[in-house]
């Protein structure tokens, strides 16, 4: 747990504790979860902060609380899998190898348009802080926290750089998803394959504005991406 995380607040402590708890399978769709009372008195914290992390819960389609029938794990397909947070939880635990690949295919059908087009469209401001965040990835390392925050500012801006309004709105999810599979990967492996030339070659290309090298680089990264995730998921 990092210090940040050491300084949440008790309800976004206890929401993560409990939505870890559903997506690894321990509350199954359909259960009802324990009452507030129930809650509050086994995780030691008022029934206010209970309720706030139910709500959180909430929002991201976890959960639905219903009056005299209490509170139950919905559907996962009503779950919202594209919420950072979530992904986060998921990746906690050991996701399910569909779940990886599904979220995979989501990157290959996003990312590789938009490099190609981030080629094109890229402004010398962030095309710097691309720069940037590559090389606190190379000082730093992606086994740490600061240089997997700098992968993450990385994938964010290139899709930042398409000014597509839809393809930025889609930067949080995507981001999210590098984070936590760079984080479980290194968590399950001791050495994964180093992405770090792949990466340079993605910014080489968007540098120069060669959309077609760009898209084949961004593919070529998160197909190695996807195989080292898998095999931490085999090991």
């Amino acid at each position: 747990m990092t210090d940040r995380e050491r300084r949440q607040p008790a309800n976004a402590v206890l929401a993560r504790q409990i939505g870890t708890a559903i997506v690894r399978g321990d509350y199954a769709p359909g259960v009802t979860l324990p009452g507030e009372l129930e809650l509050a008195d086994s995780t030691g914290v008022a029934r206010s902060v209970v309720r706030e992390a139910l709500r959180t819960l909430s929002a991201k389609g976890l959960i639905e609380s219903r009056r005299k029938a209490g509170t139950r794990v919905r559907a996962r397909a009503e779950w919202n899998l594209l919420d950072p947070e979530l992904l986060r939880w998921v990746f906690e635990g050991a996701p399910p190898l569909d779940f990886v690949r599904d979220l995979f295919e989501l990157r290959l059908i996003v990312e590789p348009g938009a490099a190609e087009v981030a080629a094109r469209q890229r402004t010398p401001s962030q095309l710097s802080r691309m720069g940037h965040a590559l090389e606190t990835m190379v000082e730093r390392g992606l086994k740490t926290e600061d240089g997997q925050a700098a992968d993450q500012q990385f994938h964010a801006v290139l899709l930042e750089a398409t000014h597509n309004q839809l393809i930025v709105s889609l930067s949080a999810t995507i981001a999210a998803a590098v984070r936590w599979t760079t984080y479980f990967k290194y968590q399950r492996q001791r050495h994964p394959r180093d992405p770090m030339p792949q990466h340079r070659v993605l910014f080489e290309a968007i540098a120069e504005g060669r959309g077609g090298a760009a898209r084949d680089a961004a593919a070529a990264l998160i197909r190695q991406a996807l195989e080292d995730t898998e095999a931490s998921l085999i090991a």
